[in-house]
């Protein structure tokens, strides 16, 4: 009886202290939970904190992803709907099958990997949930404790009471590790296969599915991928098994071949990226473009891009083979709008051999041989020159100040140039070697002849030239102090797209657009934050960029200069400007030519400057890829011609074309003097004294449309351009001892009466009657040259003749006026070239 009693002590007291433990460990669960609970994020802001996310940079159609600038986390968020419905069953059968049935937390799950990790020692599994990963991800560490688990399973359910089970997959969805830096199921299907998750197929959906659980174990570039296809082969079956597809589909996607993306991160278009790159950390800061999800739609035209990058490859190897260029570089652009639509800064951004990540095209600052000299001439237009004027392509020596340089150089040889340079002289010669005597504005553009070339940037000065390059686009050249004469082939540095910016105002009659690079900029809630903007501008009169697109739009004109090679300067059904540009030891090879619509330069060359073989110049060199570059482009675009440009008058022989002035003299018949105003007017005799003498004896260099200086000689210039001058017409004009010679300047007064032009023999008679139509008709007799005949009804010019009059001349004129009065009044009004004047005057009746 007393050991009942004292085993049913015994037993109360164990039922106690179970009591108590349980009470206790309970308690302390409770204050364990609530220690946990109170240091844990707040999921409810789970939905609104700002995600990591990428910026990708695409085409001008917004298709074609050019690159995906990140941070340690490559993600793309996207809606629920536009992920497919495979990428949602794999992940579901590997991952958590019955995620749509439990709350947060799978306990037979948990029970299955607690018994796993008693029986191995340690926590090597996880029987994790959907929504206990998401949190893991989201909120905690990846460390493998207790207190972690806890804190995850807390969280766990905390979003399952704020969020839908579909909110909760999406969420996973879009922010679970794929490896490589790809988060989120977007950036890993297009970080392994190239193309937006909406296009993945079912096996290339199992095999992404299979990453999260060892991303980088199972990584498609790794040593592992046979445990990758069987891990999504096993995926594949679990499916079928699921319900979520057939065998048939099993079947087919287990037999799939995959083409997985190069390691390597993607680039498209890789010089023009990188631009794009520096102009969004330039203008947004770093950290933000890596991490905020803009997206940037550019300027690029991605097929004209793989055009541009096929002939600038092409041309480079050629080029190697011939000329010992081994790079290229190319920049497209919409003349009409300023938008960049093809840029190609070398031959391949991966070939390190030739420096191919330096983007010529917008970091290279090469001498821009002859594609300067447009710059040059459409400044001497402004100040009155003409495509007409005349200028002499002879040995010039333009170190004008220079006593050791003689007036006409003396480049017989090697040895004699070095000499020469090495005195600071500076005579530059043409590219072929010849000189062609007097030629025009429009010869010496249009055929690229040097010496012409460097007397225009003369003549329209170095220092406007200069403003007009940074007016049309150039942002180089700003040394001032470094540039003389030879600025104008070349002896400056620019960089291709500047040249292609400023050529396009040409193009567009003196207007320029804002180079732009970027169409628009969105943020990751698709809200526009930059957008492109045209601001045209006119910088230049339209006459002389149309003038400018006259010449060299020219193909007659330039056709002495490429002579064989004439068809690779035209496009079919376009019209079409060129200019091209060789520098000294064919160290750069240019080539820039527009239409209407589009401007593309080329560069070619050496990174290292090294020069190419001497045939490697613009011509061979560099046309050949724009070539076959524009001619390709312009196939689809709209038949366009040029403006017209007004005919440009000048009083001046110089500036109309003349290449040689001939001065009308009189003289007295008698004695052979210079004619005065006291002798006889049957006396006095024409005769012509023909003049050669270079342009600056003619015009003052600032005032071309001016009077005639009466000091030439006081320009530093002339004396050297006047010897090279007279030099070659003693050389080749065969009757030089007419020309030039020395008569005094006629002073006489020639407005007398004695030489007062006559009218004789004029019709109708004075007292006459008319009707609707009258004959006029008058013998004018002068002692000299007539300048103008005038006929005059009822004091208004219905007629007048002022060329080609000579001394004597028969005017005949049927006159039908309009408005006859009861009487009426004819007058004929005539004047020479001394000014002398003549009038007669009838009345004649309806």
């Amino acid at each position: 009886m007393a050991k009942k009693k004292k085993n049913r002590r015994l037993k109360r007291k164990i039922v106690v202290a179970a009591v108590f433990v349980f009470i206790l460990g309970t308690a302390s669960g409770l204050a364990g939970f609530v220690y946990l609970s109170r240091n844990l994020p707040n999921p409810a802001q789970f939905n609104t904190r700002e995600i990591t996310q990428s910026t990708k940079i695409y085409d001008r159609t917004g298709q074609v992803l050019l690159y995906e600038i990140h941070g340690e986390e490559k993600r793309t968020v996207i809606p629920f709907n536009e992920i497919p419905e495979q990428i949602k069953f794999a992940t579901l059968a590997i991952e958590d099958n019955n995620f749509y049935q439990h709350r947060a937390f799978d306990w037979r799950g948990i029970i299955r990997a607690l018994l796993s990790n008693i029986s191995r020692g340690g926590v090597a599994q996880g029987g994790s949930t959907i929504t206990q990963q998401l949190v893991k991800n989201a909120f905690l560490t990846q460390e493998r404790t207790m207190t972690r688990k806890l804190k995850e399973l807390i969280l766990a359910v905390q979003i399952e009471r704020l969020f839908t089970k579909d909110e909760i997959f999406n969420f996973y969805l879009n922010q679970i590790p794929y490896g490589s830096n790809a988060y989120g199921i977007e950036a890993a299907s297009q970080t392994y296969f190239g193309k937006a998750a909406k296009d993945l197929g079912l096996a290339e959906a199992a095999l992404l599915a299979g990453l999260p659980k060892a991303p980088s174990y199972y990584s498609p570039w790794g040593s592992h991928t046979d445990e990758l296809k069987d891990r999504k082969n096993y995926i594949l079956q679990r499916m079928m098994d699921l319900g979520f597809i057939d065998q048939e589909e099993k079947d087919r996607a287990q037999k799939t071949k995959f083409v997985f993306e190069p390691q390597t991160t993607p680039i498209k278009a890789p010089h023009f990226v990188q631009m794009i790159r520096e102009y969004l950390n330039n203008r947004y800061g770093e950290k933000f473009v890596e991490n905020s999800g803009l997206k940037a739609i550019t300027t690029l035209d991605w097929p004209m891009q793989e055009l541009a990058e096929k002939s600038v490859l092409d041309g480079a190897k050629r080029n190697e083979k011939l000329y010992q260029g081994k790079n290229a570089s190319l920049v497209a652009q919409d003349a009409k709008t300023g938008q960049v639509l093809a840029l190609v800064g070398s031959r391949d951004y991966f070939d390190q051999t030739i420096d191919g990540n330096f983007n010529v095209a917008v970091q290279g600052l090469r001498q821009p041989g002859s594609a300067i000299k447009p710059f040059a001439y459409i400044t001497a237009f402004t100040k009155g020159y003409t495509p007409d004027t005349v200028v002499f392509d002879v040995p010039t020596e333009f170190a004008a100040n220079n006593p050791e340089c003689p007036a006409i150089p003396q480049i017989n040889n090697e040895a004699q140039q070095k000499e020469n340079n090495e005195k600071k002289c500076y005579h530059p010669e043409n590219f072929d070697g010849r000189f062609r005597g007097p030629v025009t504005f429009r010869e010496g553009l249009a055929q690229s002849i040097n010496v012409p070339s460097v007397k225009a940037l003369y003549l329209a000065g170095i220092e406007n030239v200069l403003n007009m390059t940074h007016a049309l686009g150039i942002t180089t050249l700003r040394e001032r102090g470094r540039y003389g004469l030879s600025l104008v082939l070349g002896g400056g540095e620019v960089k291709l797209i500047d040249l292609v910016n400023a050529y396009s105002v040409f193009s567009q009659d003196g207007i320029k657009h804002q180079q732009s690079i970027v169409l628009k900029i969105t943020d990751n809630h698709n809200n526009i934050i930059e957008e492109y903007i045209d601001q045209p501008e006119q910088v230049i009169d339209q006459q002389y960029a149309r003038t400018i697109n006259d010449i060299l739009s020219d193909k007659e004109a330039r056709a002495p200069l490429f002579s064989s090679s004439i068809n690779l300067t035209t496009t079919p059904n376009q019209e079409t400007a060129l200019k091209t540009g060789t520098t000294n030891d064919y160290r750069d090879a240019w080539a820039i030519g527009y239409t209407p619509s589009l401007v593309v330069g080329v560069w070619a060359g050496n990174n290292d400057n090294a020069p190419m073989q001497k045939q490697g110049g613009s011509i061979l060199a560099a046309v050949p890829i724009w070539h076959s570059f524009i001619n390709e482009v312009v196939k689809n675009m709209p038949i366009e011609t040029f403006n017209r440009p007004d005919k440009i008058t000048a009083e001046k022989p110089i500036l109309r074309g003349e290449k040689t002035i001939k001065n009308k003299i009189y003289l007295d018949s008698r004695t052979g003097l210079t004619a005065t105003k006291d002798i006889p007017a049957e006396y006095i005799q024409e005769k012509e004294f023909p003049q050669i003498h270079s342009i600056l004896y003619y015009v003052e260099k600032n005032n071309p449309q001016g009077a005639a200086p009466k000091n030439p000689e006081n320009d530093p210039q002339f004396k050297n351009w006047e010897e090279g001058v007279l030099n070659w017409a003693q050389k080749n004009i065969f009757d030089f001892d007419r020309y030039n010679q020395e008569i005094a300047r006629q002073e006489e007064n020639f407005n007398q009466p004695a030489f007062k032009p006559k009218i004789l023999n004029f019709q109708p008679i004075n007292g006459s009657f008319i009707n609707e139509s009258v004959k006029i008709h008058a013998l004018v007799d002068s002692v000299f040259d007539l300048k103008e005949i005038s006929i005059y009804f009822n004091e208004e010019l219905i007629d007048q003749k002022n060329n080609s009059l000579g001394k004597k001349y028969s005017y005949d004129y049927e006159l039908n006026p309009r408005n006859i009065s009861q009487q009426n009044s004819i007058k004929i009004k005539i004047i020479d070239v001394f000014n002398n004047q003549n009038e007669y005057q009838v009345i004649v009746f309806k």
